[in-house]
């Protein structure tokens, strides 16, 4: 034996025997188990607490896990996002063997011959109660998975322990789905009182049919705005009411509509007062668009409605037919949601919200001050990390926070945060709750099944100051039978208590109504209302009372038309951006041709940012280096954001079809030529033509192709920005590992390479939008033309699927940690002695943000390039050795790589 190799071993052996630090252990379980510092060290963390890294599943080919729960034995029962559910035994916070005892979850087989076997998986939410794990199943069966390991299709399923032994052997599907994928459905957690179930869904999962409905089941569209739908083709078949959240009891045979209006929110939650929230996502391909919502923090009451509709139809929070959020977040995606009850925690973050944006890597702690019935909520960044995929969280019966990350097949860990400190419990059964919070839940008994008496209780407090109560009372007189309260509404002189009336009954619908002229009857009373006297949110509201009039109802006889054409006109513009929305659709719905000149000038007035977008611009500038992924397509919209309102008001504009004068369409078709300049979310491009097509239909057949050249034609055609030329990948779609991607491309050689496929997949994979070569493209990372003569086809591909591994200092971001809690991230492009000066927008890197150095507690180095990984995954074999040969000759046709390839065809 070679003495050397025996001095190594005895070295080693010493190493595992005196150094506590083991880089790689096994537990009973033979689970591999890293301590990977990087993991701990990524984390920002607030004063006081501490992180645990206690496993990472995708090191042990247990998936990317995305939702968790505890047993009654205080175990961790988590799933993978595309497979099995498993078990744990956490250890104690601090012990020094972190390596947990994990365990599939197996149920009993029919078979009494047979062993377990596992046949549940795929959950995205997860709750232990009653006896039972309830188990959300987030799937999509395939023909021929029904003989699969995984056979359970989308559905709510009980399992239960009927003999003790401490295994599942009852399956029990309490409701069939039909709905999967990342808008489907999602969580379950516990009623305050422990008595239910709530379950949410997004919004590509079928409402099933409730027994009842809190929200009346009346909804529509409800938007006389112009209808686009998604250019790209996104939720295009997918109608109100959108996501829901249900009530069920613990068998799951009573189901009951809570509220509903979402996009795709992931979690819900209560605070100590029994209210419910939740964190609803936005569209991020609708950026710098009016409709554009941000990821929101939700207050979700008995009945409420938060608008969402498909493509651009979706409501203003301040339509008083649905209610705003506590909290606006701003771009990402949101996953977990829990409160801080039964937490070891300083007492403020006891009693905290606590909502994960996958994208960002952010756990945002929200704490809530009530404000009337509702609550007003303030973000403050509690855990975030570069990278740092959160997709599920829990408070652990030791009253630590754990969380996960993962999704998408992601590498996924599992985290502990606790608080390294002396706290005292929260008295959680004791939240005070204000008067008006008691009368919104007093009036939302009414909008339970059978309840009565709902129209005397309610309608005295239909002009009640408080926005929700308003809604509350509202819904509680739409559950009772129309013939109760029509003739109130159409009686009623009161003018805040009319507009919601009206609101009621035309959410109802004519067939709900019998006679016609209730419609006639409806308008006269609106345009009878004193507009001089009413607040702006009084206006808005009135404005909607006749939008739904209208929209559901159809348009009113010449008279009555012109009746309120001329009340509307009167008031036309207004002082306010919402009201012109919707003061300028009304008109325009009408045909009203004296709305085209003042719809114009608003349309040609000063396009620079609102001080609402300004501030949005900032809050989406400390997003981008957080995730290049998606950051980069925020800061190529700011780097020329269009102006949303003259947006509006293009569309609007597109379905008035007579009373243009020559003047006024030159003015209008040349707003849509400057329209393709600017830079938003990936549909808007779309969206603006489609606009643009639409009014081209209302213009004389022999001007046609006048307006259509004027309005940017042929800006689509030169400008590479046509939504069908954009070139996409053939795939199939593939987790590329380094070596088999070099062995990949080594096998298939270059002499094949194709030049046109290899450019295609340089622009499919966005790599132009960055680099430049042979004198095009951006500037934000290093020129690649003379790439090939650098660098091996090994050092390309690992570059590619990981480029944090070595980041240049030329390109390398700082994290600034700030004395708030919060943090920013960009370049330091220089410093005084008193201010960081910071680039955080690559597509703009002049606009610089000045930091006081006194705001700021430390600094570091990101540890995450501004290049995206993994952009190679969509790729097949062909197509990656085609782009990385397109690599290589630099985007030359004529190389010797394209000239070799001839050569050997010849």
């Amino acid at each position: 034996m070679n003495l050397n190799y025996v001095i190594v071993q005895l070295l080693i052996l010493g190493f595992i025997l005196f150094n506590p630090v083991i880089p790689e252990v096994a537990n009973q379980k033979n689970q591999k188990v890293s301590v990977d510092n990087s993991k701990l060290d990524k984390l920002k963390l607030q004063d006081g607490f501490k992180a645990e890294h206690l496993f990472s599943p995708s090191d042990n080919e247990m998936g990317s896990w995305v939702s968790m729960a505890f047993d009654d034995q205080d175990r961790l029962i988590v799933s993978d996002q595309y497979g099995s559910l498993y078990r744990l035994n956490v250890p104690e916070i601090g012990a020094e063997e972190v390596t947990p005892e994990i365990e599939k979850v197996r149920i009993a087989s029919d078979d009494p011959v047979a062993d377990s076997v596992v046949q549940m998986g795929y959950a995205q939410g997860l709750l232990y109660a009653f006896n039972s794990l309830y188990v959300m199943v987030n799937h999509r069966l395939k023909e021929g998975d029904e003989d699969q390991e995984f056979d359970k299709g989308s559905g709510l399923y009980r399992l239960q322990d009927t003999d003790g032994d401490d295994e599942f052997d009852k399956v029990t599907l309490l409701k069939q789905l039909e709905g999967a994928g990342e808008h489907g459905p999602h969580s379950i957690i516990p009623s305050p009182d422990g008595e239910s179930l709530y379950v949410i869904a997004g919004n590509h999962t079928d409402l099933p049919e409730m027994d009842h409905y809190r929200l009346p089941k009346v909804w529509e569209d409800d938007n006389l705005f112009p209808q686009i739908k998604d250019p790209r083709g996104h939720a295009n078949d997918r109608g109100a009411p959108g996501g829901w959240i249900a009530k069920i009891d613990p068998a799951g045979e009573r189901w009951e509509l809570i509220g509903a209006g979402f996009r795709n929110p992931f979690d819900i939650a209560f605070n100590d007062a029994g209210d419910m929230f939740t964190y609803d996502s936005d569209m991020e391909w609708d950026l710098g668009m009016p409709w554009y919502r941000p990821t929101r923090i939700c207050h979700v009451t008995s009945g409420s409605e938060f608008g969402w509709r498909t493509g651009n139809g979706k409501w203003s929070p301040a339509y008083p037919d649905n209610l705003p959020p506590v909290l606006n977040i701003g771009q990402g995606s949101p996953t977990g949601v829990i409160y801080g009850r039964g937490a070891a925690f300083p007492e403020n973050y006891q009693q905290a919200l606590y909502a994960f944006d996958w994208s960002f890597g952010i756990i945002y702690a929200i704490h809530l001050t009530p404000e009337g019935s509702t609550y007003r909520g303030e973000r403050e960044e509690f855990v975030s990390g570069m990278p740092l995929p959160l997709t599920d969280g829990v408070i652990g019966p030791d009253g630590a926070m754990y969380f996960m990350t993962g999704g998408r097949r992601l590498d996924s860990d599992l985290y502990r945060v606790y608080y390294d400190g002396d706290v005292a419990q929260a008295d959680n059964t004791t939240a005070e709750v204000n008067e008006a919070n008691q009368l919104r839940k007093q009036l939302e008994e009414y909008h339970k099944e059978g309840a009565s008496g709902g129209v005397e209780a309610a309608w005295p407090n239909l002009n009640h100051e408080d926005r929700f109560v308003r809604y509350a009372a509202r819904i509680a007189v739409e559950q009772q039978p129309v013939d109760q309260w029509q003739d109130k509404v159409l009686n009623e002189s009161d003018p805040i208590t009319l507009t919601q009336g009206i609101i009621a009954l035309a959410r109802h619908g004519e067939s709900s109504l019998g006679e016609s002229s209730v419609k006639d009857q409806m308008l006269n009373k609106l345009t009878q209302v004193e507009y001089s006297q009413l607040d702006d949110q009084q206006r808005v509201d009135l404005l909607r009372a006749f939008e739904l009039t209208l929209v559901r109802m159809g348009d009113p006889a010449d008279e009555a038309r012109q009746g309120v054409i001329d009340y509307l006109s009167a008031n036309y513009p207004a002082d306010n951006e919402i009201i012109n929305a919707s003061l300028s659709k009304l008109l325009v719905s009408l045909d009203a041709s004296n709305a085209i000149e003042i719809t114009l000038t608003l349309l040609e007035e000063d396009e620079s940012r609102t001080p609402e977008q300004a501030e949005s611009a900032t809050e989406s500038s400390d997003l981008i280096l957080r995730n290049p992924q998606y950051g980069l397509d925020i800061a190529r919209m700011l780097k020329d954001v269009p102006p949303a309102q003259q947006t509006y008001y293009a569309t609007v504009l597109s379905e008035q079809q007579s009373g243009w004068t020559p003047e006024q369409r030159e003015r209008y078709f040349k707003w849509f030529y400057r329209a393709f300049d600017f830079e938003a979310g990936n549909s808007y491009i779309g969206f603006i033509d489609k606009a643009r097509k639409e009014a081209l239909t209302n213009v004389p057949k022999d001007k046609f192709e006048y307006y259509n050249n004027l309005s940017g034609d042929s800006l689509l055609a030169n400008n590479g920005r046509d939504l069908a030329d954009v070139p996409r990948p053939k795939g199939p779609r593939r987790n590329w590992k380094i070596d088999e991607a070099v062995a990949a491309v080594d096998s298939l050689g270059m002499q094949s390479a194709d030049f046109q496929v290899g450019a295609n997949m340089y622009a499919a994979t966005r790599c132009l939008t960055c680099h430049s070569m042979r004198g095009e493209g951006g500037i934000i990372g290093p020129d690649l033309t003379r790439l090939g003569t650098r660098f091996s086809t090994a050092d390309m591909i690992e570059a590619i699927i990981k480029p944090n591994e070595a980041i240049s200092d030329q390109y390398a971001s700082t994290v600034l940690y700030l004395n708030n809690g919060r943090t920013l991230v960009g370049r330091i492009t220089d410093q005084d002695e008193d201010t960081y000066y910071l680039s955080q927008n690559p597509f703009a890197p002049d606009y610089i943000r000045e930091v006081p150095k006194a705001e700021v507690k430390e600094s570091r180095l990101a540890a995450v390039s501004v290049m995206p990984p993994n952009l190679i995954y969509p790729l097949n074999e062909n197509e990656l050795r085609d782009l990385i040969a397109y690599l290589m000759a630099g985007g030359d046709a004529d190389h010797e790589i394209y000239q070799e390839g001839s050569a050997a065809g010849q």
